[in-house]
């Protein structure tokens, strides 16, 4: 049996294994202290008993007024730990805390529209596509103009403080800006 517990930053050490995942994106050590320090309840990990990890949730607490939300940064499970739902676990703590907390309206997220796998478990768990953000990602040397341009879809789940799902949009696949215009 596998354990929630919160990050530390002596996982960043024994986390190579999840990281290596194609779909996750992987930051300078700077960027998870930053989470570690300012949202240290968001920022959970799942472990096996022999001290392994198998995944991770890096979030964090933004916006103002009613866009006040939780941020789901990165969520990934190591290949060999998937269908074991550790990201449902992860997800239902950092909406928990997110709600409960810090009174957020709705967390959100950003995906790779590609990444129907990632997409399907979000949906499953409640969240719904908010728009759709053209060429959100980009990696040095991939297609054209040394970008992939990949887009991305922004999937929100409203929380209890939203009572009047403002947060949310029937027709979020069709809604699209561009990366520019995401703050």
């Amino acid at each position: 049996m596998s354990i929630l517990r919160p990050f530390s930053a002596a996982d960043l050490f024994k986390f190579n294994n999840i990281n290596l995942d194609i779909w996750t994106e992987t930051y300078g050590i700077g960027f998870y202290f930053t989470y570690l320090s300012r949202w240290p309840d968001l920022c959970s990990v799942q472990e096996a008993p022999n001290g392994r990890l198998m995944g991770y949730v890096i979030g964090k607490a933004e916006g103002h007024s009613f866009d006040w939300h939780g941020h789901v940064t990165a969520l990934t499970v190591a290949p060999e730990y998937r269908r074991l739902s550790l990201a449902r676990n992860m997800m239902h703590l950092l909406e928990l805390v997110s709600d409960d907390i810090y009174k957020a309206f709705f967390v959100d997220l950003y995906v790779r529209c590609a990444n129907r796998v990632a997409v399907d478990m979000y949906e499953g768990l409640g969240y719904s596509v908010y728009r759709r953000v053209r060429e959100y990602y980009g990696s040095l040397g991939i297609g054209k103009g040394g970008r992939d341009e990949e887009d991305a879809f922004d999937m929100r789940k409203p929380l209890s403080r939203d009572k009047e799902r403002r947060s949310i949009r029937e027709n979020g696949r069709d809604f699209i800006v561009s990366a520019q215009n995401v703050s």
